[in-house]
């Protein structure tokens, strides 16, 4: 099975796509300056000693919340602010979601990269957007939709003349509270772009908690060894100083302090994924 052809660079420091290990990881929401600091400086740290390509993630605005009173997010201006920052201060490129096409622009004067949300992965005027920023698109696919189907996703920001695309997994609903998994889908997706792996949403119960969602935490290792052996591109991870008190995913974080250790496994089993996909190639 081919591999999409190009890499490209998402910042002036990190090139996807050239068999070295992305992250894209913080917390969910932007709770405040002070976690979002502390998370950027322990993983920039970590990252460093590891030798993985880090951006910094965190949501200005959570739309797609279980209920209407569950937090979203401290809005787009005070967010953009806390990220813009973030940036200044540890020198990190950033990753947030858009959910309007009118924030693709104020979103990109900050952000080195845009993510859909998997909800939101059909929506050409969106895509069409944040294509047009000339940033990195950075697609979820949407638990509804067939894998081989991204490519249109894909086809969509490139016809705005914007190569730099890529795809993330999280896994299919059946309902029930639950997601899974099929690991050939991260194959088919990197036919046509570069793939990251979304280890905290696949391990996520949506609305299994009543009014919010719940978290399989437990699966993490299992499904990030996996993803990683088959042949990804990089991992999308969540993680908080106290998933416990997270305002938003807190079920599916892994904690700040267990973050060494599980880039750690997963950086071993992305290697080993990149070295399988060189020798079937």
């Amino acid at each position: 099975m081919k591999k999409f052809e190009k890499s490209f660079q998402l910042s002036d420091s990190i090139e996807v796509g050239n068999g070295k290990m992305v992250l894209f990881s913080g917390p969910c929401a932007v709770e405040s300056y002070d976690v979002c600091a502390r998370v950027a400086e322990t993983l920039k740290e970590i990252c460093l000693k590891l030798d993985i390509q880090y951006i910094f993630k965190a949501s200005f605005d959570k739309a797609n919340r279980t209920s209407a009173k569950s937090f979203r997010g401290v809005g787009l201006d005070d967010g953009l602010s806390v990220l813009d920052q973030i940036k200044r201060d540890f020198e990190l490129p950033i990753v947030t979601d858009i959910h309007e096409s009118y924030q693709a622009k104020p979103v990109s004067d900050v952000a080195q990269a845009l993510q859909i949300p998997a909800y939101l992965c059909r929506q050409t005027d969106l895509l069409l957007a944040a294509g047009e920023t000339g940033k990195t698109v950075k697609i979820k696919r949407g638990q509804f939709m067939a894998p081989e189907d991204m490519e249109y996703a894909v086809n969509k920001v490139k016809s705005t003349g914007n190569e730099k695309v890529i795809l993330t997994e999280r896994g299919v609903s059946f309902g029930y509270h639950n997601l899974v998994v099929d690991m050939r889908s991260l194959p088919v997706m990197r036919q046509h772009a570069p793939v990251v792996f979304d280890v905290t949403h696949s391990i996520q119960q949506p609305g299994g908690m009543g009014g919010s969602s719940g978290g399989q935490k437990q699966f993490a290792p299992f499904l990030a060894r996996a993803a990683g052996a088959v042949g990804v591109d990089g991992f999308f991870i969540e993680t908080h100083p106290k998933p416990e008190e997270a305002l938003s995913d807190g079920p599916n974080m892994v904690p700040l302090h267990k973050m060494n250790d599980f880039l750690t496994m997963c950086k071993e089993s992305f290697e080993l994924g990149q070295q399988a996909s060189n020798d079937i190639e």
